[in-house]
Formats: structure tokens, sequence, C-alpha cells
């Protein structure tokens, strides 16, 4: 994975790439390599995830050996991630639960990182996003919650086939999901005892159709 990268005032380094599971693999090794080169370990986690989101996105909606272009900036206290492709559709971010192939990678982008978008350019498109550098580590909690909304649909079938103590492991599961989505909320600046009410109508609106 050939690349170049541009020391200046500013930071920045170009990976060209194309789209494949072995290549967005070797695209997160690449970008925490780049990230320690520059003396950002801190951000390294944050910015390995968000590379794996961005160039899978382009895998799945542009399509397997699509051209791209991954290009990583410091821009003052900020990490700028920008991904490149040729396709000039935009994508959308529609309602959660919609499944796998209509934005839920960028659900994840909006909740890690401080910023991101859109743009289109002369060749295509180019998804973006920025990552804070001021040393504070993302609360564990909130990682985990992010990885949950990953990866939810598959917990299920990870569950032992016998299904022993099925029923007590949902149960503290639930619970802490439930702790870890109110880290996530106000991680983002929302009030926890505000997203728990409204959930709380939600359910009883549920339960009273039921």
């Amino acid at each position: 994975m050939p690349g170049y990268e541009v020391t200046e005032s500013r930071l920045r380094c170009v990976l060209p790439f194309e789209a494949s599971p072995t290549e967005v693999r070797l695209l997160r090794r690449a970008a925490v390599h780049q990230l320690s080169r520059w003396g950002m370990p801190v951000a390294a986690d944050e910015a390995e995830l968000l590379v794996a989101e961005l160039a899978t996105n382009v895998l799945k909606h542009v399509g397997e050996g699509a051209s791209a272009t991954l290009i990583l900036e410091r821009k003052a206290e900020c990490l700028r991630l920008e991904v490149h492709d040729k396709s000039p559709v935009i994508p959308i971010v529609r309602e959660a639960g919609c499944g796998d192939e209509c934005g839920r990678g960028l659900h994840l982008l909006a909740a890690i990182a401080v910023d991101w978008g859109t743009v289109v350019t002369a060749a295509g498109k180019a998804v973006w996003c920025e990552v804070p550098l001021n040393g504070v580590r993302r609360c564990r909690r909130v990682e985990r919650a992010v990885a949950a909304l990953e990866n939810y649909e598959s917990v299920e079938r990870s569950l032992d086939p016998d299904g022993r103590g099925r029923e007590v492991r949902l149960v503290e599961s639930a619970v802490e999901l439930i702790a870890d989505l109110l880290h996530w909320t106000t991680a983002r600046g929302h009030d926890p005892d505000d997203i728990l009410d409204r959930a709380q109508i939600h359910y009883e609106a549920d339960a009273d159709a039921a």
C-alpha cells in the first residue's frame, strides 16, 4: 500500500487503497502506524475504528476493488480523516435499525467523531470526520456502546447453542447495555435522565399498544 507524507507546518499523509477486506485491515494498521510516527497515540484507537468504517463504506456502497484514498491530517487540536472515492453518490443517514445497507456506519461515525460531513469533489466525493487531540481518552463504556451498536445483530447468534443460562446472560447484558448507552448519551452532551424518560415513554406506548 504505497503512500506519501507531507511535512510542513501541518502534518498530512495520503494513503491510496483499493476497497477490499484485506486492504481495509492494512489501511487500519497503516493509519495507526502513521499516528504513532506523529506522536499521536491518544487518537489511534478512535482513528482505527473510523478508518475501518470509512473504508468499509466504500467497499459496501461503491464496490469491491474500487479505487479510493485515505487522507490523515492534523488541524490545530483535531485529527481529520478523509476518504475520497470516485462515486458521486452522497451517503445518507437514515433511521437506526433500518439494516446494514442504509447508513449504520454513518451513525457510528456521528457517535465517535466531534464533526463529520461529505463533499462532492471533481472526481466523486469525500467523506470526512474529525477527532480531538486533547489527550482525553474515551470512556470505556462509550467504546462498548459503539461496539454494541455495530454488533448487536449478532449477539443472539453468539449465545451457547444449548441455551443454558441464556436468560441470565441476556438480562445481565441488557443492564450493561443500558448503562453503556447512558454513558454514550452523556459523552454526546445529552441529559441521561431525559433519555431514560423518553425511553420509558416509548416503552409504555408500545406496551399499551400491545
